[in-house]
């Protein structure tokens, strides 16, 4: 026998042991199609820990501004849902309502209006949000803008008045936004950070929002670069513009803001660097609305217009493929 043939019977003998190997361990191979690797975390869930983030701030608004506060957020949530529902069955598009993306379009809807907003004003505004703003344009993670935002700032402009009827218990009082815009005594720094001053339902506590925005963090929810760039931004033009930036960071709705609709993962970039910028960015907005602005507030405008530039952040903030040449 040949050195070649003497090689090649080892290599039989080598290839049936190794099937006979792998028949004696059982060893089964599944083909499958990408992804091969899965996050701990699915869309019901992540909203799950959203909802759970916002409900202290939440609870808050109920015991601090009054029961009826409970018929804004069902009509809001309830509304969303229905919304959802409704125009899915409609379009015969498989139904998402489990997934409580609508819950939380519908809360942070909620949160961003006042305690004495009628309540088919509400119904509406939570309409325009899942029909209009997310579910036209293809459903969760196809929007191009915060539904919820995009909802409120469509309310103040259809109704103003209702829209900046800000009352705590029956009561109309001016927020620490417009105290800072036309002038007057403001609260206290602690009743601000406490929240028991004027505003909208979910914004006036810091404390609590800053609490669920740290939960988010921690659970890996969302990034904190984005956030706290947005903030610091804010609370140095703030100083540099003549105001306190203290009260500008604490008052009106940029901590709802910048930790629950900011941090949005459909409209904001992809990238950590991205996201720096649309935090300068925002930071920027809203410090130049609210200064130089004929409206106190700029957290919501700031936003959709960040968000409208999230492409083009993502096109200039995406690092390169390696070994990727530029064609001439």
């Amino acid at each position: 026998m040949s050195l070649n043939n003497v090689r090649k019977q080892q290599q039989r003998n080598l290839l049936a042991e190794s099937e006979d190997t792998m028949a004696d361990e059982k060893i089964l191979f599944h083909l499958s199609v990408s992804p091969h690797i899965h996050a701990k975390h699915t869309t019901g869930s992540i909203m799950c820990e959203v909802l759970l983030a916002l409900t202290p701030a939440a609870i808050f608004s109920v015991f601090y501004f009054g029961i009826r506060v409970l018929l804004v957020y069902a009509v809001c949530m309830g509304s969303s849902v229905l919304a959802e529902y409704v125009w899915q069955k409609c379009t015969k598009q498989k139904v998402t309502i489990k997934d409580c993306s609508a819950l939380v379009t519908g809360m942070l809807l909620a949160m961003n209006l006042p305690a004495s907003i009628p309540l088919w004003m509400a119904a509406i505004g939570s309409i325009f949000a899942i029909i209009i703003v997310k579910q036209i344009f293809g459903g969760i993670g196809q929007n191009f803008m915060n539904p919820a935002l995009a909802a409120r700032c469509f309310m103040l402009v259809a109704w103003a008045s209702a829209m900046t009827n800000f009352t705590v218990q029956g009561v109309s009082t001016a927020t620490p936004m417009t105290i800072i815009k036309t002038g007057g005594e403001l609260p206290s720094l602690l009743n601000t950070f406490l929240g028991t001053v004027s505003g909208s339902l979910g914004e006036t506590s810091a404390i609590l929002l800053l609490i669920g925005g740290i939960y988010l963090i921690v659970r890996g929810i969302i990034d904190w670069t984005l956030p706290v760039t947005y903030i610091a931004v804010v609370l140095v033009l703030s100083y540099a513009f003549g105001h306190d930036g203290l009260y500008e960071v604490l008052s009106g709705g940029l901590m709802l803001v910048a930790f629950f609709m900011a941090t949005d993962y459909t409209t904001s970039p992809m990238t950590r660097k991205g996201r720096i910028i649309m935090g300068i960015g925002c930071g920027l907005l809203t410090a130049l609305i609210r200064t130089f602005g004929g409206y106190p507030e700029g957290v919501s405008f700031s936003i959709l217009l960040m968000n409208i530039c999230v492409p083009l952040i993502d096109r200039i903030s995406m690092p390169k493929i390696y070994g990727e040449v530029k064609s001439k």
